[in-house]
């Protein structure tokens, strides 16, 4: 993509992990480093111009571990409501002149800059008539997802209840599946199964920070 055509990215931090056992899966570290840092980090790196984290549920503790970086803290105050409440709200921080936006999530661990630049490129690369784009791997949706600034108005100026999931559903022939194998894209961590699971696979250890 020209360097001129700025590039927002949302990174969704706000959840409450209770299928974690109610724990805030973005800080599990990997390689000593909580994973909603290594997120921001890889973002900034994949050319992200504009960064807005929204944090909810354990927002002081995962705030403290992106202090310093260049993002902008958005605070949901009703995490609760679910994951549209926290992407339109990220939608809604992003400059109004951004093209593209990145919708990113902070558990997937392997998720790295380069898959993001390869993302950003097919993107410039989508077919003409759509607005949306998200990895296709193995038959499985991945993420982070892609969106255009028409994609992004579409769905603020619907309901409290549209995000990009609902756009998606109702505008399939406008949203993009790129093909790839990259099982960055569909790995996650949702459960203490998971993280076994990534463990086993990888060869890596996930860890829960210390407590303070």
């Amino acid at each position: 993509m020209n360097a001129s055509v700025p590039i927002g990215a949302v990174l969704l931090a706000a959840g409450a992990g209770s299928r974690m056992g109610h724990k805030p899966k973005s800080l599990l570290q990997l390689d000593g480093q909580p994973l909603i840092k290594r997120m921001v980090n890889h973002l900034l790196q994949a050319g992200v111009s504009q960064l807005v984290v929204v944090l909810g549920h354990y927002a002081a503790d995962i705030g403290a571990a992106i202090e310093g970086l260049p993002v902008e803290s958005v605070l949901n105050p009703d995490p609760g409501q679910g994951l549209v409440s926290s992407q339109r709200l990220g939608l809604q921080a992003i400059s109004p002149d951004t093209e593209l936006v990145v919708m990113a999530l902070a558990d997937q661990p392997l998720v790295n800059a380069s898959d993001i630049q390869m993302l950003v490129q097919a993107f410039t690369q989508r077919p003409a008539s759509t607005e949306m784009m998200f990895p296709w791997v193995h038959g499985q949706p991945g993420n982070p997802v892609l969106l255009s600034a028409c994609a992004r108005a579409e769905i603020l100026s619907g309901d409290s209840q549209w995000g990009c999931k609902e756009w998606r559903q109702h505008h399939a022939e406008r949203t993009h599946r790129h093909a790839c194998n990259n099982l960055h894209f569909i790995t996650d961590l949702d459960r203490p199964q998971d993280i076994e699971d990534f463990e086993r696979k990888y060869s890596q250890r996930l860890s829960w920070p210390s407590p303070s």
